[in-house]
C-alpha cells in the first residue's frame, strides 16, 4: 500500500519518521508527474516545494495555524495533503480542483491567490489582528523568491519591521520567478544562498563527529553552538536583519532534518522571522528541473520523454507578437522590449535572444515597468511592453497619471486578453477594456487573427502615443502571414459581412465566432447579419458604425470583457441622443465568477462561441 493513501489530513505526517518522510516526497512528485502530464500544469514549481511543504504541515497545526502560500502555483502538495488527494487528477479542470489556493474549496485555503507579492501584507493585518484579539496561533507566509521583487511586497517587508509582530516568512528560493531572477534582491539572495558552501560543512562536520567512538555526542553539541559564529562568519549580514525582520539562513529545502529544526525553532520567536529556504524548481523530474520555465505553467507532456503533447504547428498570438517587435527593434534599435518576469510567455524572449541590449526583464513588478518605459520614453527610445491582461491591473494608475497624461509613445502588448483557460478567475483578462476605455488618449486595438496582430504591431509603432493590443490565449488560426507588415488606417474597422437585419460588432478573435454565427442565421434561420470586425475600440470607427446601424436598427456588441463599462458601453456613447431608434444586445462576461474551464468551455458558458452568438441573436432578432 502506497504511503500517500494513509494521508488523510496534515496530522498524519506527524506520526511519520524521517525515512517515511521521504518516501511520502517521493510519491507525491510521480503523482504530481502523472496527473500534470494529463492535465497541464504547474509542475516545476510544485516539484520544488514537496519537501517544504510536508515540512510546514508536519510542523504546524493548520488550519489553526495559518499557511499563506504566496501566488499559490505552488499548492498542489498542500492540497494533496489537506484532505483532496482523491481529487487532485481534477486540478484545473472543469468542475475540479482550482490550481491555486481557494477558500471555498478548502478551510486549510487561507487565502485567495493567484497574483504575486500578496501573501506578506495579508500576513501581517492578520497578525495585528490576532495579536489585538487575544488569539494564538502561527502565522506562516510562504512567498517565492521572484515574488520578493513586487513593491507591494517590499512595502510589507518595510512595515512588518516596524511594527514587529509574531510572523514568520519562509522565503522559497528557487533563483526563479517564471524565467530567472533578475535584479538587486535576487543578486542579494544569490549572495546569501552562496552560503550552500557553509551548509555542505555543517553537515560533513555532524557525519565526522558523530561518528566518532564516545567523544561524538558531546562534540556534535558543540558544533551546534558554533553554528550561530560559521553562519555569521560566513554569510554576513542581510537586508532582513537591516529591515528589522531576523534572518535564518540559507537552509536545505530538501533536507528534512534542518527544515523541521529551523521550522520548530522560528515557531519560539516573538517577532518577525524570515527563513531563507533554498530549493530547486522541478526537483525529482529530470526535464522540469533541466528546463523549469517551459515547465513552469505545462502543457500535457510525454513522462518518458518530456516531450510536450498537443502543441500547435502555428505560432500562437505570444510569439507573434515577440517576433513582430524583433522586427522593429532589428529595424530601429531604438526599440526596446521590456517584460515583468515573463520573456517566454510574452514572446519577447526573441528579443532577449537576439538583441539582448534592447531587452529589459524588470522582475515582478509591473509598476516599476511601465515608469521604467517612460523614461525610456521621455529620453528618445521606443518601448514596447509585453504584460498578461490580468498583471496590468496593478499598474492602471501608472498608465494613467504616468503615461497617458504625458501622450508617452508606448506599444503596450496585453497578452490572455478575454476569457483565459485553465487558472479560474484570479488569471482572467477581462477588465483591460473597462479599465482603458476611458483613459484618454490611448489607442486600444484587438487583432482577428495572428497576420492581424503583427500588422497593428507596426502600427502602434509609428503612433505618437499610447497604444495597446489585447490578443487571447489560444491558438493562432493558422492563417498565412504577411512577409511584410503594413500600416492600418488609425480607427478603421473591417466589414467582414453586410446584411441589413443586424449588426454584429466583435472584438478581436471572436469575429470569426460572430462570423461564423452570422453564415448560420443566414443559413437556417433567414436573418441576415452585417459582421465587422472592429480592429479599432479606441478611437472607434463612429462613422462606420452609425452607418450601418442605420440600416439594421439593431446593434450587437460580442466581446469577452466585461459587459459593464466594456466595449458595449464604447459603442452606446457614440449614438446621439437616444441612440436614434436602435436596440442593443450587449454579448459579455457578466458579473457572475466564472468557474474553473478551458477557454472553449468559458466561451460557451458565456454565450461567445459561434453557438451561443447564433442563438442570442436569433432571440433578438425575434422578440416582439
Amino acid at each position: 500500500m502506497a504511503l500517500l493513501e494513509t494521508i488523510r489530513s496534515p496530522e498524519d505526517l506527524r506520526r511519520l519518521g524521517l525515512p517515511e518522510l521521504e518516501r511520502l516526497s517521493q510519491e507525491i512528485r510521480e503523482l504530481l508527474v502523472q496527473v500534470v502530464s494529463r492535465n497541464g500544469g504547474h509542475l516545476s514549481s510544485n516539484l520544488g516545494a514537496v519537501d517544504l511543504t510536508l515540512a510546514l504541515h508536519r510542523t504546524f497545526a493548520a488550519p489553526r495555524d495559518k499557511i499563506i502560500w504566496d501566488i499559490g502555483h505552488q499548492c498542489y502538495t498542500h492540497k494533496i495533503v489537506t484532505g483532496r488527494r482523491e481529487r487532485i487528477g481534477t486540478i484545473r479542470q472543469k468542475g475540479g480542483l482550482l490550481g491555486f489556493p481557494d477558500r471555498e474549496e478548502s478551510e486549510y485555503d487561507v487565502l485567495n491567490t493567484g497574483h504575486a507579492s500578496t501573501s506578506l501584507g495579508f500576513a501581517s493585518g492578520l497578525a495585528i489582528a490576532r495579536d489585538r484579539q487575544g488569539q494564538d496561533f502561527h502565522i506562516v507566509a510562504v512567498i517565492g523568491d521572484g515574488a520578493l521583487t513586487g513593491g507591494v511586497a517590499l512595502e510589507a517587508l518595510n512595515h512588518i519591521g516596524q511594527v514587529k509582530q509574531r510572523l514568520i516568512i519562509v522565503l522559497n528560493d528557487n533563483k526563479m520567478s517564471i524565467a530567472p531572477n533578475v535584479g538587486g534582491i535576487s543578486r542579494h539572495l544569490n549572495y546569501l544562498a552562496s552560503g550552500r558552501p557553509y551548509i555542505r560543512m555543517k553537515e560533513v562536520i555532524q557525519k565526522v563527529l558523530k561518528a566518532i567512538p564516545l567523544a561524538g555526542k558531546p562534540l556534535f553539541d558543540l558544533a551546534r553552538k558554533l553554528e550561530v559564529l560559521m553562519r555569521t562568519m560566513m554569510v554576513p549580514g542581510s537586508l532582513f536583519e537591516e529591515l528589522g525582520i531576523k534572518y535564518i539562513g540559507p537552509i536545505n529545502g530538501h533536507g528534512f532534518p534542518d527544515l523541521l529544526k529551523e521550522l520548530e525553532a522560528a515557531k519560539k520567536y516573538d517577532y518577525p522571522v524570515l527563513l531563507h529556504v533554498v530549493t530547486r524548481k522541478g526537483e525529482g523530474y529530470e526535464p522540469a528541473s533541466d528546463d523549469p520555465s517551459s515547465y513552469h505553467s505545462s502543457a500535457p507532456f510525454n513522462i518518458e520523454n518530456g516531450k510536450f503533447l498537443g502543441r500547435e504547428k502555428g505560432p500562437s498570438y505570444s510569439q507573434v507578437f515577440g517576433r513582430s517587435v524583433r522586427r522593429l527593434v532589428e529595424a530601429d534599435r531604438r526599440f526596446v522590449a521590456l517584460t515583468a518576469a515573463m520573456p517566454e510567455g510574452t514572446g519577447l524572449d526573441a528579443v532577449q535572444r537576439d538583441f539582448p541590449a534592447n531587452f529589459f526583464d524588470v522582475g515582478i513588478a509591473e509598476q516599476y515597468m511601465f515608469d521604467f518605459a517612460g523614461g525610456l520614453a521621455l529620453g528618445g527610445f521606443r518601448p514596447v511592453l509585453g504584460v498578461y491582461s490580468t498583471f496590468l491591473q496593478r499598474a492602471v494608475d501608472q498608465v494613467i497619471h504616468d503615461v497617458s497624461l504625458m501622450r508617452l509613445p508606448l506599444l503596450v502588448g496585453l497578452d490572455r486578453a478575454g476569457l483565459v483557460g485553465g487558472d479560474g478567475p484570479t488569471h482572467q483578462g477581462i477588465y483591460d477594456i473597462a479599465l482603458l476605455q476611458a483613459v484618454p488618449g490611448i489607442v486600444l486595438m484587438a487583432p482577428k487573427d495572428e497576420n492581424e496582430l503583427q500588422h497593428m504591431v507596426f502600427t502602434a509603432s509609428r503612433l505618437d502615443r499610447p497604444a495597446f493590443i489585447r490578443y487571447p490565449k489560444e491558438p493562432g488560426r493558422g492563417v498565412p502571414l504577411d512577409a511584410e507588415p503594413r500600416e492600418l488606417p488609425l480607427g478603421r474597422a473591417e466589414v467582414l459581412r453586410r446584411g441589413n437585419d443586424v449588426l454584429l460588432l466583435a472584438v478581436g478573435t471572436l469575429a470569426w465566432r460572430a462570423l461564423e454565427a452570422a453564415e448560420a442565421l443566414a443559413r437556417e434561420d433567414g436573418i441576415e447579419a452585417a459582421v465587422v470586425n472592429v480592429r479599432f475600440l479606441k478611437p472607434l470607427d463612429r462613422a462606420l458604425v452609425l452607418d450601418m446601424a442605420a440600416v439594421t436598427r439593431k446593434v450587437v456588441t460580442i466581446e469577452d470583457g466585461t459587459a459593464r463599462g466594456g466595449f458595449s458601453d464604447i459603442v452606446r456613447q457614440a449614438f446621439p441622443g437616444a441612440g436614434t431608434g436602435c436596440e442593443f444586445l450587449a454579448l459579455a462576461v457578466h458579473e457572475e465568477s466564472l468557474p474553473l474551464a478551458s477557454r472553449p468551455e468559458l466561451l460557451a458558458l458565456c454565450g461567445l462561441d459561434a453557438a451561443g452568438i447564433r442563438r442570442q441573436v436569433r432571440e433578438f432578432i425575434r422578440k416582439k
